[in-house]
C-alpha cells in the first residue's frame, strides 16, 4: 500500500468515493451475472462479461480500502485533542448532540410564560380556572440557554477546523 498524507475531511469524502465504487461494482455485478435470453437467440451473442472471481476480488479490495479508511478516521477521532475543549474528537461527536438537546430544553423554558391558563374542560363546577406557573427563573434561563448556544458554536467551529486542516496518515 501507499501512505496518503490527509485530513478527516479529505478521508470522508475518499470513504464516500470507496463506497460509490462498491456501489457500482455491486450494480455491475448484479446487471451481469445473470441474463435473458430468448430460446431462439444465440446464447453467446447476448451473454454479458463476466467474471465470478474478479469481481469477488474487485469487490474484496475496495472493501478492504474501507475498511482501512474508517479504522484511521477512527484513530484519528479516538486519539486527537480538540484545543480549548481539551477533549478528543469522538468526545465532541457526543457533546456536540448533548448541547443540541440542551439548547432545545432551554430554548422552550426560556420562552415560556411566567404563569398560563390551563383549560381544565368541564370540571363539575366549570367556574374553576387553573393557572400552570413556571418553577424557575425565566431571565436565569435566557442566560444559560445564550452560554449553551455559545458553546455549541464554538464546539462546531473548534471540530471543523480539526477535521479540515489537522493531517494523519492512511496506509492504502
Amino acid at each position: 500500500g501507499k501512505y496518503m498524507r490527509v485530513t478527516s475531511s479529505q478521508a470522508a469524502k475518499l470513504l464516500r468515493q470507496l463506497n460509490d465504487e462498491l456501489r457500482a461494482l455491486q450494480l455491475k455485478e448484479a446487471n451481469s451475472s445473470s441474463f435473458v435470453a430468448a430460446i431462439q437467440e444465440d446464447v453467446e451473442s447476448v451473454r454479458p462479461a463476466y467474471n465470478f472471481k474478479e469481481m469477488r476480488d474487485a469487490q474484496a479490495e475496495v472493501e478492504c480500502k474501507i475498511r482501512t479508511v474508517k479504522h484511521a478516521i477512527n484513530v484519528f477521532n479516538t486519539t486527537t485533542i480538540i484545543p480549548d475543549f481539551n477533549i478528543t474528537i469522538d468526545e465532541m461527536l457526543v457533546y456536540l448532540p448533548q448541547l443540541n438537546a440542551e439548547c432545545a430544553t432551554l430554548s422552550k423554558m426560556r420562552d415560556a410564560m411566567p404563569k398560563v391558563r390551563v383549560s381544565s374542560g368541564y370540571s363539575g363546577g366549570g367556574n374553576i380556572i387553573d393557572y400552570k406557573y413556571a418553577n424557575y427563573d425565566i431571565e436565569e434561563v435566557g442566560r444559560y440557554y445564550t452560554d449553551i448556544a455559545e458553546t455549541l458554536a464554538k464546539a462546531q467551529t473548534a471540530l471543523d477546523l480539526v477535521n479540515s486542516t489537522v493531517e494523519f496518515d492512511i496506509d492504502i
